[in-house]
């Protein structure tokens, strides 16, 4: 199953938020736990509605999304 299979945003379920289809899971909850700290089996335990396969397609979703945004470089001060 693709990334765009495992993930949806819809109006009508957390006010369009990306979230693991079929769920009320979002993808920014599902990476803030990673970062955390919290193992993938830890989140499979917590959730047990989710695959590994849905934690894999929230990490490559929020990859993509982080990849098209535009960053301006910041310059150095001088002082």
């Amino acid at each position: 199953m693709e990334t765009q299979d495992r993930i949806e945003a819809n109006l009508e379920v957390m006010a369009g938020k990306p979230v693991i289809r079929g769920t009320r899971i979002s993808i920014d909850l599902i990476v803030r736990m990673l970062a955390q700290g919290l193992s993938e089996q830890a989140i499979l335990d917590e959730y047990p509605r989710l695959q590994l396969a849905d934690i894999r397609a929230a990490l490559d979703y929020a990859a993509k999304v982080l990849s098209q945004e535009v960053v301006l470089p910041l310059f150095a001060s001088t002082h």
